[in-house]
């Protein structure tokens, strides 16, 4: 039964295979290929892009067998699971509201490979794990600053500048930071808080020296 599933699922059948790796479950829940059917059931619903019941799949996995020697691949599932599900929010298209968008599927997708990562360092799929964890942290500063940019081509300063500030201590090893410190500067600028624009003007010089150019610098002049 677990071979002829095996076999639907190598042929992309992914709707026959399901029903036969659950028809297994029902039949021997107790075997080996029980635990086995389960995490293949994740992944085929990975397969078919159906993130939600892929996600289901393998938490199931996690809560009835937390000592099975294959645990790490329920995480693994459930991270790739996420990263695929709403990774299009990082498309940031032009002209549309980068606020309407949530990037919970993507934090949902780092929590997952940092627990793997955390519980199974050794593990097989901590090394592709950890650099999704890297594109995803860098993905999500990117897009804080897009909302960020957003709210200051429209006013909205007070909320470019909370935007600006998540950043920093949230992402604080990813390129965004430079972006994060411009918004910054220029939202402080636009509110008129001098002292704060200029701390984060010299915090800006400091860490890029090349980037801060007398061009790109805002004075009380420019004003």
């Amino acid at each position: 039964m677990y071979n002829d599933a095996k076999k639907s699922l190598a042929e992309n059948s992914y709707d026959e295979a399901i029903k036969k790796f659950e028809s297994l479950q029902s039949h021997y829940p107790y075997g080996r290929y029980a635990q086995q059917a389960q995490l293949e059931i994740a992944y085929t619903y990975y397969k078919q892009n159906e993130a939600e019941s892929a996600i289901s799949a393998a938490d199931r996995f996690i809560k009835q067998y937390p000592n099975n020697p294959h645990v790490d691949y329920a995480y693994y599932v459930k991270g790739l699971a996420n990263f695929n599900a709403d990774i299009g929010i990082f498309g940031l298209a032009s002209g549309q509201d980068p606020t309407e968008r949530d990037p919970k599927a993507a934090q949902d997708s780092f929590a997952s490979f940092k627990d793997l990562v955390t519980r199974f360092p050794s593990s097989r799929y901590a090394p592709d794990s950890k650099l999704r964890m890297h594109y995803l942290l860098n993905a999500l500063a990117k897009y804080e600053i897009h909302v960020a940019k957003y709210y200051l081509r429209r006013g909205a300063n007070i909320a470019a500048v909370n935007r600006a500030k998540e950043v920093l201590t949230q992402y604080p090893n990813t390129p965004a930071i430079h972006d994060a410190l411009t918004i910054l500067v220029q939202g402080y600028n636009a509110l008129g808080l001098k002292e704060l624009r200029d701390d984060a003007q010299r915090v800006l010089d400091k860490n890029f020296p090349r980037a801060a150019s007398p061009a790109n610098r805002i004075s009380e002049k420019s004003q």
